[in-house]
């Protein structure tokens, strides 16, 4: 998704947490980089690919961020 001809650019990252109630890793040295993503779209079924897969893992979390709000605070979309 574009807004006004820009990238929405989305990342998707994750690995183990220290604790469920948090966001810290356990391993930063094992964190697992899915990829980045030119929509919401294409960027949430990739974390949903990750979150199914490690399904197991409790403490596995995948995150989907918006590094386009990042590079520009004024865009307010997904």
């Amino acid at each position: 998704m574009t807004t006004d001809g820009k990238q929405l650019l989305h990342f998707v990252f994750g690995g183990e947490l220290k604790d469920l109630s948090g966001t810290e890793f356990r391993d930063l040295s094992k964190i697992d980089v899915v990829g980045f993503f030119s929509d919401y779209a294409s960027a949430v079924q990739a974390w949903k690919a990750k979150a199914q897969a490690t399904v197991d893992n409790a403490h596995m979390r995948y995150f989907v961020t918006h590094l386009h709000r990042l590079i520009d605070p004024s865009i307010d979309h997904n």
